[in-house]
């Protein structure tokens, strides 16, 4: 009877030390290499992808109410709205053509409002030209702009080859509070561009962009995309201003 029960312990005994050992063992040196390398992998993948260099960034900043939206619709869409959203943030595209090759313009409706300074910030980092609107039928918003301007010079720093333009819209209303001239001599004193459009009439839009991408000294940007000629077109000039003996 001891026998039988001294064999049962001894067994007990044998697979407890047994199960004691493989618990303490440590984990193989390659499965800890993979283990602590996980939390890198995974902070690899979530890394961001670098935007296209072929983007080329205009931001459009202004106070609210100005016409920064009615602009860029009337631009890109050729639409006009009379109603007045707030815009938080939009963006725009359109294929144009940069250094003789497609690419995206990429246009961004920025808030009226000072509530998102870290937005404001940041589509300046990354903007490549500025569009600064005011409504002619207020001066807040033309001194709103001010600070903007400032922000601007501070992140970019040097200003050099950067396309700036003050635009002051609205010019069809007749409850004019800035000058023309006003306007003009800001732009010089900020050494950017100026013009006076109308988004509602359409008037001076798309002269906006144009030469706001004229401005461009880094690269050459245009609106219009170089297309291949076709054989009739070749032949139609081939045969200008020659004589056709009939």
């Amino acid at each position: 009877m001891c026998d039988h029960w001294y064999k049962h312990l001894s067994a007990w005994c044998s697979q407890t030390m047994t199960k004691n050992k493989l618990a303490g063992q440590k984990m193989p040196l390659k499965q800890q290499e993979e283990s602590s390398s996980t939390p890198k992998d995974r902070s690899v993948r979530l890394r961001v992808m670098p935007e296209q260099s072929n983007d080329y960034r205009v931001v459009v900043f202004g106070a609210g109410g100005v016409g920064k939206s009615s602009l860029v619709l009337r631009f890109v869409r050729g639409t006009f709205r009379e109603s007045y959203i707030p815009t938080i943030e939009d963006t725009y595209r359109q294929v144009i053509s940069c250094n003789k090759q497609v690419c995206t313009l990429q246009i961004t409706d920025t808030t009226g409002s000072h509530q998102f300074p870290a937005m404001q910030r940041l589509s300046i980092s990354k903007g490549h030209a500025f569009i600064l609107v005011y409504a002619i039928t207020s001066r807040a918003t033309l001194e709103e702009l001010r600070p903007i301007y400032d922000e601007i010079v501070e992140i970019k720093g040097d200003m050099d080859g950067i396309p700036i333009m003050l635009v002051g819209n609205k010019c069809d209303e007749l409850n004019r509070e800035v000058p023309v001239q006003e306007g003009a001599e800001i732009s010089k004193r900020w050494n950017c561009a100026f013009l006076e459009t109308s988004a509602k009439t359409n008037h001076n839009v798309k002269e906006l962009f144009q030469e706001l991408l004229q401005l461009e000294k880094r690269r050459t940007v245009s609106l219009q995309l170089e297309t291949k000629k076709s054989k009739s077109q070749k032949r139609k000039e081939k045969l200008k201003g020659k004589c056709l003996l009939m």
